[in-house]
């Protein structure tokens, strides 16, 4: 439970390898910024990617992995106190799911790595999840050796209207569906794709609060690009920004993007550069200008969060084990290292 002194949050890792993980971990910061591991919430293998019910009674979690039938699998728990309590665990349609997604009406989104499609779930009423109802199966490539066939990485849901947009890197396109009446099935939109500038691999979004602008990670090309909303519903690309300082030309890959709820500042990690880009919007047009970038104080920052109320962000150092809080001035958006707490191969967290 948050209060005003302390904020829980949830920690999704890597359990495989050389890894010391064994599953999910509750965590808890305090009011000076301090993180502390409050203990092995449920084993689970690689539960990479999280996500909590609306009405926070409920965590859901992929396992990162490709079984004997070549798909990986979605997990439900019940929050209970400092554990979770597994409900049950449904396929998710593909091979390495990399990203979950849920909504408030409990419709669950599986982006599927390897698999290169999105699978549709949904929790029941009281938290079990349904079979696996629909698959989005991509197709198509793009011009890189990391864009050899289709490589869903995230499914969104768009607060304007509900729908979904789904990111795959591997097609280097944005792929727009809703879900039909019955509630069953992922229908095309019209148009069903979008498709960015070539080799930019998208990866995860943020959508601005006023409904107008997306802002997209792109991996490859270490950068952000603006989609504007048309009156129609669907969408144009627009500007793309760099998240990297003028001259650095050494390897790196942008990984995960968060907006503040001021729609004032956007922030990009990335992974080689090891840094969270700091980026102001103009709110006349919403082109994104780089401020500056904020080391994040380990290696591989592949996933970050801001705290609820916005005063801290914290990064997951997949590479160094380490979750890195830093403090954030909500009117300027630049970012200061507060401390670390030891974690094992994290990857996402979730308040």
């Amino acid at each position: 439970m948050n209060t005003q002194d302390t904020q829980i949050f949830y920690l999704g890792t890597y359990t495989e390898g050389a890894s010391e993980s064994q599953g999910i971990y509750k965590y808890e910061l305090n009011a000076n910024g301090v993180a502390r591991q409050i203990g092995l919430a449920v084993m689970s293998e690689n539960p990479s990617f999280l996500a909590l019910s609306a009405d926070r009674k409920f965590l859901v979690a992929i396992n990162e992995v490709d079984n004997d039938d070549g798909v990986g699998t979605v997990e439900s728990y019940m929050v209970f106190e400092d554990t979770l309590i597994l409900l049950n665990r449904q396929s998710s349609g593909g091979g390495h799911p990399c990203f979950v997604n849920v909504n408030k009406e409990g419709y669950v989104l599986a982006a599927n790595y390897t698999g290169g499609n999105v699978g549709l779930l949904k929790l029941e009423e009281d938290g079990p999840l349904s079979e696996l109802m629909d698959v989005q199966q991509h197709t198509g490539q793009g011009t890189t050796d990391r864009q050899e066939a289709p490589h869903a990485h995230s499914a969104w849901f768009n607060p304007i209207d509900g729908d979904i947009i789904s990111i795959d890197l591997g097609t280097n396109e944005l792929w727009f569906s809703s879900i039909d009446g019955d509630g069953q099935k992922l229908i095309p939109a019209t148009p069903e794709k979008l498709a960015l500038n070539p080799g930019d691999g998208p990866r995860h979004l943020t959508f601005h609060p006023n409904g107008k602008w997306i802002y997209v990670a792109n991996e490859l090309s270490s950068s952000v690009t603006r989609l504007d909303r048309n009156k129609d519903g669907s969408y144009s690309m627009g500007s793309t920004v760099s998240s990297l300082p003028a001259g650095y030309s050494e390897a790196n890959t942008c990984a995960d993007i968060h907006i503040s709820s001021d729609g004032k500042f956007v922030y990009v990690s990335n992974r080689g550069h090891n840094s969270i880009a700091v980026m102001k919007v103009n709110e006349d047009d919403g082109t994104l200008k780089l401020l500056g970038n904020k080391g994040c104080g380990g290696e591989g920052p592949r996933n970050f969060s801001l705290s609820p109320d916005e005063n801290f962000m914290l990064i997951a150092n997949q590479h160094t084990n380490n979750i890195v809080t830093l403090s954030r001035d909500p009117s300027t958006g630049m970012l200061k290292y507060v401390g670390q707490v030891q974690a094992p191969t994290p990857v996402c967290i979730i308040f």
